[in-house]
């Protein structure tokens, strides 16, 4: 009797590691979701995926993105998708996935890279991941003022290529926080635009791209800041375009002619920048690779929001951070 009930119980855990020649894994007699993630992600996020017991998990196993021809194989049969905004999810991705597709999770703010309309009209649930970046941002934010008003990476290139000599009282002097006007585009509407440049010290952007922010901090608002004043763009948040909110050359312009003190950016059109960009080649503008939510904690919790995000919708459930389309 003992070997019997062993057997069975050998038998039972077999049946619930079986997975047939489609590729479907079984538990029981339940079929488990397919799901396709399209990057390597932290791995507490896959292992929370691969031990939910729902799924059937495939990923593409790379930090670099999956091709696209890739992309559409691997998602065809799908019920679930995981992607980032580097994929785009248009019609031709939605018909090579079929009518399975209920749910997109995508590990991002943004939703440029989707097509809301024929998401909508399949029915198909989006979850994204709002608020889990703010810290990380203005944390960012922070930094990139201070290194572009006290000067930091002409110092560190100073430091490394010998400029370093003898004390000068005022060498490489830029400009402190202390007693500073800060002002903030994007953050509601109490200061009109030009009365805000006109009285900040630091102008910080922080809004979305949308047709009437687009090309927003031009020649006009450069125009009406302190010639001392530093101009920074964090307006990110994984959003993919937001660095339109800039006129990039009238930027350009602003630096050369002494119009503005000095810029940072963490976000331009294109990204990646070109190497070969006028802007990289001015000592009073730093660029950033887009790195704003880029610390361990931020990427890791967007990551398992992303994942539960997924998990609910697979399930029918209210999810954490649901987008409306």
């Amino acid at each position: 009797m003992w070997l019997r009930g062993l057997s069975r119980g050998i038998l039972t855990e077999l049946n619930r590691a079986v997975t047939s020649k489609a590729g479907h894994t079984m538990q029981g007699n339940r079929q488990l979701a397919r799901v396709y993630v399209t990057r390597r992600i932290p791995r507490e996020a896959l292992r929370l995926l691969q031990d939910s017991g729902i799924c059937d998990v495939k990923h593409w196993d790379s930090d670099d993105p999956v091709p696209r021809t890739e992309l559409l194989k691997g998602v065809a049969g799908i019920d679930g998708l995981y992607c980032l905004l580097t994929e785009k999810i248009d019609k031709e991705l939605l018909d090579a996935a079929g009518p399975k597709l209920k749910v997109i999770s995508t590990m991002s703010v943004g939703f440029d890279h989707l097509s809301p309309e024929e998401i909508k009209k399949r029915g198909i649930r989006v979850g994204y991941t709002p608020d889990v970046l703010t810290n990380a941002t203005a944390e960012l934010t922070v930094a990139l003022l201070l290194a572009t008003a006290r000067r930091l990476m002409e110092a560190v290139a100073e430091a490394k290529n010998g400029g370093w000599g003898t004390w000068k009282p005022m060498w490489l002097c830029g400009n402190g926080l202390s007693d500073s006007t800060v002002g903030i585009v994007g953050l509601g509407r109490i200061v009109p635009l030009d009365k805000l440049a006109e009285q900040s010290d630091f102008v910080t952007v922080h809004c979305a791209l949308t047709p009437e922010t687009n090309g927003l901090c031009n020649k006009d608002l450069f125009s009406k800041m302190k010639k001392t004043a530093v101009f920074i763009n964090t307006s990110s948040c994984l959003f993919l375009h937001r660095g339109a909110v800039v006129n990039q050359n009238d930027l350009y312009q602003a630096l050369t002619t002494g119009q503005i003190g000095s810029a940072g950016l963490d976000v331009t059109v294109p990204e990646p920048l070109p190497t070969d960009h006028p802007l990289f080649a001015l000592k009073n503008c730093v660029i950033l690779p887009h790195v704003a939510s880029a610390t361990i904690a931020t990427r890791t919790a967007m990551a398992v929001l992303t994942v539960n995000n997924l998990l609910a919708g697979l399930k029918d459930e209210p999810m954490p951070k649901e987008l409306t389309l």
